[in-house]
């Protein structure tokens, strides 16, 4: 073979060797790109001049919504609703006998209930539960003196309670946090709205705590019904039969003003 053959041969192997270079090369970048897409960098592409664009961002993480740390008295479904809390218990002997009272005249309330008396009788809690009541933090202590005491203390009040109405209940959330005699602070609300919970008032206190009679307690609801929507009772804390009978007379007497039955508001109007 002579010069000029021998040179047109070495350039034929070199570009062949080119060749199956660039084609393996070829193989790997696109195993890249796939191994890129299934990766999630699939969206990526070329700018006009050939530049790889960066990755479109999506919408930035939504934060865990809070409730408003403002004390709540309205009532979710407006109007003429009003709203039947209950504090102080669970009650073995009580509890029971205002679900029955509720359930006979299909009204749904709030309960208030006390930390260690919810640990105490768990299945009360679990039929407040069943019976479509909703459930509120009303600390472990009833300490109605929260407002002059370290935050500390009013943090572990409100939180151990709050864990302890949950077990109870099954994994029900505690959806209210009222201050024991309306002991609220600015803390106390913070911990409660971070929690999850709205801070609850109330607009009518019946009284009914003192035992000052059937009549007396349902006056006090009819007198004092202009002043709000929310309306306090009890089933704990003592003898509540008077609470009992006033509520068979109260829940038909507001029906009768055409009043409905709602929950407390728990988000910001």
């Amino acid at each position: 073979m002579g010069l000029k053959g021998k040179y047109t041969a070495h350039i034929a192997v070199a570009a062949s060797a080119v060749a199956i270079s660039l084609a393996a090369w070829g193989a790997t970048a696109l195993t890249d790109t796939e191994a890129a897409a299934q990766a999630g960098a699939g969206s990526q592409g070329t700018g006009p001049e050939g530049r790889t664009k960066e990755p479109e961002q999506g919408p930035p993480p939504v934060s865990k919504v809070r409730m408003p740390q403002g004390i709540a008295h309205a009532a979710e479904a407006g109007g003429k609703a009003v709203n039947i809390t209950i504090d102080d218990g669970p009650d073995p002997r009580w509890t029971p006998q205002v679900l029955e009272v509720l359930k006979e005249h299909n009204v749904k309330a709030v309960f208030c209930m006390v930390g260690p008396r919810a640990k105490e009788f768990p299945d009360l809690v679990k039929r407040v539960v069943a019976d479509g009541h909703r459930l509120c933090d009303h600390t472990t202590s009833h300490d109605t003196t929260m407002d002059k005491k370290p935050v500390a203390y009013q943090k572990q009040q409100i939180l151990d309670a709050k864990r302890m109405i949950e077990e109870a209940a099954g994994g029900a959330k505690v959806e209210y946090y009222r201050a024991p005699g309306g002991a609220f602070t600015p803390d106390s609300r913070r911990i409660a709205a971070e929690a999850g919970m709205r801070p609850l008032g109330w607009n009518v206190d019946t009284k009914d705590f003192e035992q000052p009679g059937t009549a007396a307690i349902v006056g006090t609801v009819k007198n004092e019904l202009s002043n709000g929507p929310t309306i306090l009772f009890h089933d704990g804390g003592g003898d509540r039969g008077q609470t009992v009978e006033a509520l068979k007379q109260v829940l038909p007497w507001l029906k009768e003003q055409g009043r409905t039955f709602s929950f407390p508001v728990r988000t910001a109007p």
